[in-house]
């Protein structure tokens, strides 16, 4: 049987047994995600599982699919209540794969990701599923980060507005064709950086299908997954974003009818809210913060279109996750100009 891309199985086999991790019997591996950021597999014996991630093999965004980052925050907060899988090992050089590689233990739980997840879901269970959701997130967000070891984790300081410059230059090296209305968003959020804020870990991607739920609970998440954009920032970016992402046009990104984009789920305003009243924090500057996630997201979209030009993405729909970055765009410069 051929090897998946970006996969050496007899490599990662003596990987784990140098990690002091027993494996028994053969060793299988399952690619479980791939193409729209790291590639994620399922490693597995006859009695243990194991998740095997990293970025994908062409096309890389600049520093989105970092994974020392990665390891660095989930390894940090096995001490502390933010629900994280067992961390098992890391391959800093990428000697094991080519890329480095980060193994955590597998969780059995559930993960909800596109709209057919919801049918056997109650009201009741999406609402219950919601306030665990917004619980952790404040939980993650109350951290004290020093005391956790990870005070070099980022730099909290001037961070919104490394945000835009960073999102700026990403865009010149993913675009495709030139925007307007991306040059009209940019230079907006440049003269609209809030002069204060707070600082917080962040996750970065935070949203229903980044988490796994206790099997057989959706009232109880058992691990947040995929830190690979997680840093020291300013909290209220993380909670843009998952507004943001409720957007019906996030499906182009992910080439599904996504969970999160369901009507279901509160709207991003009642997101919002429930947030604020769950941390005691409030939505200061909340239409800086909802421009920028659109800003952040338009150059996702963008740069998954990229990656599938060349040959990285063989995904549904890659080539076509471009087509939404205009929307997030005209999006972005609405919030910003207080016309949403």
């Amino acid at each position: 049987m051929s090897e998946l891309p970006g996969m050496d199985t007899p490599a990662l086999r003596k990987f784990l047994s140098e990690s002091g991790v027993e494996v028994s019997g053969e060793l299988r591996v399952e690619l479980i995600s791939g193409g729209r950021s790291n590639l994620t597999f399922k490693a597995f014996d006859d009695t243990s599982a194991w998740v095997v991630r990293r970025p994908p093999t062409s096309g890389l965004t600049p520093s989105a699919h970092d994974m020392a980052r990665e390891w660095a925050v989930t390894n940090a907060l096995q001490i502390t209540e933010v629900p994280v899988a067992k961390t098992v090992a890391f391959d800093a050089e990428g000697v094991v794969l080519g890329a480095p590689t980060t193994i955590v233990e597998f969780d059995p739980g559930r993960v909800i990701r596109t709209r057919a997840d919801l049918d056997d879901l109650s009201d009741a269970d999406i609402a219950a599923n919601t306030t665990e959701l917004i619980r952790v997130l404040a939980l993650l967000h109350s951290v004290d980060f020093e005391a956790v070891g990870l005070g070099s984790f980022g730099k909290p300081d001037g961070f919104v507005g490394r945000q835009v410059r960073t999102w700026a230059r990403q865009w010149e090296s993913v675009k495709t064709r030139d925007l307007a209305d991306v040059d009209r968003l940019r230079d907006k959020l440049h003269a609209a950086i809030p002069s204060r804020s707070a600082s917080s870990i962040v996750h970065g991607d935070y949203r229903v299908d980044n988490v796994i739920l206790t099997e057989g609970d959706t009232s109880s998440i058992a691990a947040v997954v995929d830190w690979e954009m997680s840093t020291l920032g300013d909290p209220l970016t993380d909670v843009a974003l998952m507004c943001v992402y409720r957007q019906p046009i996030f499906d182009d990104v992910l080439g599904v009818s996504a969970a999160w984009t369901s009507d279901r789920y509160p709207s991003a305003d009642e997101l919002a809210q429930l947030y604020s009243q769950a941390s005691g924090v409030e939505l200061t500057d909340w239409n800086f913060y909802v421009a920028l996630a659109n800003f952040k997201l338009g150059v996702i979209g963008e740069g998954i279109t990229h990656r599938a030009l060349a040959g990285s993405d063989t995904g549904s729909g890659a080539a076509a996750a471009a087509e939404a970055t205009h929307e997030f765009m005209a999006a972005g410069l609405r919030a910003i100009e207080g016309k949403n």
